[in-house]
Order: structure tokens, then sequence, then C-alpha cells
């Protein structure tokens, strides 16, 4: 009798406690087993070398930690029916469809208060430089949202474009002494043909070979900057970058003689905030662009035949659409756009190196749009701010900021593991041509 009660104890409201936690034991087992080598060891500079400094406090810390969360996550699980399930998918799906519509008036008056923000009376230097990073990085999100979100291709070699792009705008401004203006489509230029190149090999595979694929060449155009000394520098990088001019004029407090720059020629006195706000209005314009493209490309045959390619690729060519060319224009445009965005961070920063393009970058431009809801816009400026700008609060916990940046993205996976805005409206609907026709066909 007491082995029955203890049973009927340990299963209360058709939750098994005991299973709870053990699920949550063997999550804390396994946390300890790496908190010991990678926060329970450190290595410090002492007087003649080097020392060890133990950090078990940080051990416990870890440990207590996963194994609370895990418990509260398998007890969430346990206890949720799947009618519930059901019931909260479905009211997300309805509050992720009416941020959709609420975001077409709120979208211009977001443009304004983005073209108003270097002018706001608590913006200064570091708000315009974070705000010029979210920015680059709703484009990239934008860009890569064409290929993942609307094609429905996983691209993990994203950054590869971005490279191309900033390594394109960097050699041919360095050797060639040309202009933003020249360099920005040249680069653009150059990644697409890189993006027709990756889709060539590519055209057979899909899902989990396809991520691989594209991984694997992400990580060949880095290992290729890397070694190929005589063209990229290697690991030293490309220094002395030309910066963007506007329209001609420097903004640099001294010129040559019989010249000008921007802020002589507007009667302004030399600030350097001049350059920092026009690179904020640069990359603005250029995410603004990529949105209005996007928005335009998916109401047109090739952006309806992506999104036909992302539902179902049988089906896609038994309706007559060509898979290889559809892939192909997915990156390439896609691409196109990684490029541009490499060309401003290459102008922005001044120096480039390999470094600068890892895997991480991918993981992140690829989070940004997964967590945003492929296929949706907003979902992407969400994303990034959230992603990108949320980081930056971080960043004074030094160690903790990675962790912090982790244990959002889980939170927001638990939380909405389909993205934040994961409702998708179709680009044309059939039931409202077909009214629109009969409406025609009886109207006199």
């Amino acid at each position: 009798m007491a082995v029955e009660a203890g049973k009927r104890a340990a299963v209360a409201d058709g939750v098994d406690i005991q299973a709870v936690l053990k699920e949550a034991g063997l999550a804390a087992l396994v946390a300890f087993g790496l908190a010991i080598s990678i926060v329970g060891v450190r290595t410090v500079t002492i007087p003649g070398g080097l020392g060890l400094e133990y950090r078990w406090e940080w051990v416990v810390f870890a440990v207590v930690g996963v194994f609370l969360g895990r418990f509260a996550l398998a007890y969430r699980r346990e206890t949720r029916s799947p009618a519930r399930r059901a019931e909260r998918e479905e009211a997300m799906d309805r509050i992720g469809a009416q941020v959709q519509r609420v975001a077409k008036i709120a979208g211009p008056l977001l443009v304004v208060f983005a073209i108003a923000l270097p002018w706001m009376p608590f913006s200064n230097r570091y708000i315009v430089d974070i705000a010029t990073l979210v920015v680059m990085y709703i484009m990239l999100g934008w860009g890569l949202n064409i290929v993942v979100g609307l094609a429905g291709l996983l691209d993990l070699g994203y950054v590869a474009f971005y490279a191309v792009g900033a390594y394109s705008y960097a050699l041919i401004a360095v050797y060639f002494d040309l202009s933003f203006w020249i360099c920005l489509p040249l680069a653009g230029l150059f990644a697409a043909t890189f993006g027709v190149l990756l889709g060539f090999p590519v055209l057979r595979l899909r899902g989990d070979y396809l991520a691989i694929v594209t991984l694997g060449f992400g990580e060949i155009i880095r290992v290729v900057l890397l070694n190929w000394y005589e063209f990229t520098r290697g690991p030293d990088g490309i220094s002395g970058i030309p910066r963007p001019s506007f329209f001609g004029l420097p903004f640099s407090r001294r010129v040559q003689e019989g010249e000008q720059s921007f802020h002589t020629f507007f009667g302004l006195d030399f600030s350097s905030m001049h350059r920092i706000v026009f690179l904020y209005y640069l990359i603005l314009a250029l995410a603004l662009i990529t949105n209005l493209f996007t928005m335009r490309i998916r109401r047109l045959p090739v952006g309806r035949a992506w999104e036909a390619l992302r539902e179902d690729e049988i089906a896609c060519r038994s309706l007559g659409i060509n898979p290889t060319n559809t892939k192909l224009t997915a990156f390439a445009i896609g691409a196109m756009f990684g490029g541009f965005a490499g060309s401003f961070f290459a102008t922005r920063q001044g120096f480039i190196s390999p470094e600068s393009f890892t895997f991480v970058e991918s993981a992140v431009i690829l989070a940004i749009v997964v967590l945003g809801g492929m296929g949706s816009q907003i979902g992407v400026v969400i994303a990034a701010v959230v992603l990108i700008g949320g980081t930056e609060l971080f960043r004074e916990l030094e160690q903790f900021r990675m962790l912090a940046f982790g244990g959002l993205m889980v939170l927001i996976m638990v939380w909405r593991p389909r993205g934040l805005l994961a409702h998708r409206d179709p680009t044309m609907r059939l039931g409202a041509a077909s009214a629109k026709a009969a409406a025609g066909k009886s109207s006199p």
C-alpha cells in the first residue's frame, strides 16, 4: 500500500515527478561536466608564468541553474495538454497576424523615427553607432530572408557573400582608387556571381544536405581569404580602405588646396559626427531599398515561384516551375544584398580581415531570420533589435554577455519555436482574385 501511495504521489495531475527530476538531474550532470572545464578553471598571469584560478562557485551556479531551468521546462511540458498547446499556438498565430497588420501602419512611423533618430535629444555617437550596426544586420536578415524565408533553402554560409562583398570593395577601392559609389554595385555583382556559383552544385540538394554544403562553402571562402596572402593579405587583413564621400565631398578636416570638404561646402563647423550620421543614413537607405525590392519581387512570378518551392518542390515541378532557375535567382539576389552590406561594412570599418567573417556571423544572421519568423519582414526587424541591440545592454557584463545572448535565444525558442512572427499571409490569394474577376464580369 505504501508503494502504491508513493507512486500516486509521484504522478500528480498526470505529471511523473520522478521522471521530471531524473531528466533535470541528467541535464545538471552534463552541465557539471562542461562547467568544470569551461568556467571552473581559468588561466591567470602570475609572476614567472601562468597559473590556474579555480572558481567552484561558478560551477555550482551553473549546475543549479541548469537543474532548475530543466525542471521548469519539463514540468511545463508535462502539464500542458495537446489541446491547450494547440490553443496557445493558434492564439500566437492570431497575435502574429495582428502585428503584421499593424506593421503596415506602423512601418512608415518606424521609418520616420529611424530618419529622425540622429537628431533626437537623447541621441549621441554611441546610439548612432549601435543603430547603424542594427540596421546593417536588418539588411543582412532581409537578404537572407529571400533565400531561407521565401525560397525555403537553408543557407548556413551566408557570411561568404558578406565577405565577398567586403573584400571586393576593399580590393577595388585600394588598388584601383575607385569611389564608393562605383565599388558598391560591383561588390553586389561579384557576390551575386558567387551566389550563382554556389547554386549550381546544390541544385539537387535540400534540407540538411543543403545546409552542410552551404556551411562548407562559407568555410572555403574564409580559408581562401586566410591563405591567399598575395591577393587578400591573409590574416594581416586590408587596411586603409577609403571612406565614402558625400558625392565627392570628403568628411575630413583638411583637404588639398582648391578642394572642398563637406563642412566647408555647407558652411558648417567640422565635426566627426558628420561622417557617423552619413554612414547611418547610407545603411538605412540601403536597407529600405532591400525591403522595398523584396516586397515588390515577392509579388512577381519569381517571388511566387520561391514560395511554391518553399512549400513543396514536387508540387512546384508539377506546376511547370523550373526549380533550378528558382534556386539560382534566390541565391543570386540574396547574395547581392549580402555583398552590398559587406561593402558598407568594409568602408565603415576601414579595415577587414578573415576573422570578421566566421561561421558565428552566419549563425547570428540566420538566428535573426528564424527567430523573427521566416518570411516576415517586420519579424526580422524585431529580432535584429532584440539580438543585436539587446546584447549591447549586456556589454558591461563582459564574460556573461554571450551567456545572456544564448539564454535569450533559448527563451525565444521555448516561448515561440516558430519565431516571433511566424504567421505568413500568402502573397496572392486565389479567392480574392476570383472575387474580383467575378465582380468584373457581373458589372455592366
